[in-house]
């Protein structure tokens, strides 16, 4: 078993996944500078797709099928301010829903790896 596949066994396979994905939306919808990049958004396939990308990312056996981050993000303008505040309130959630400092560090490390492609675009 690889170490990703680990991490998504830890911290409890999709139905821990989507529990991370609530309460992250949760916060980014009810945030003031985050809000006007959701507005005209589809938000079931907007959970649906992060839900993929989050298993994926902790190495489930889930792959993302979504657009590639480049052109998912391509127009939208995304500052680095807003995506560090994506990023925070997927390690609240990711903590809140009792994924290990270690494992919230090894996903959030793996967002982060992706700031090229979504910041600015």
């Amino acid at each position: 078993m690889s170490e990703a596949q680990s991490i998504y066994r830890r911290i409890g396979g999709r139905d821990a996944v989507e529990a991370v994905v609530d309460g992250f939306y949760d916060r980014v919808f009810e945030d003031p500078v985050l809000e006007p990049y959701f507005e005209s958004t589809d938000r079931e396939a907007l959970y649906a797709h992060q839900v993929q990308f989050i298993s994926s990312v902790a190495g489930g056996p889930v792959s993302y099928d979504g657009d590639d981050m480049q052109r998912a993000h391509s127009g939208m303008g995304i500052t680095e301010e807003a995506f560090d505040r994506v990023a925070t309130y997927l390690g609240e959630a990711l903590r809140e829903n009792g994924v290990s400092n270690d494992d919230a560090e090894e996903i959030l490390g793996r967002v982060a790896d992706l700031r090229p492609d979504v910041v600015g675009q």
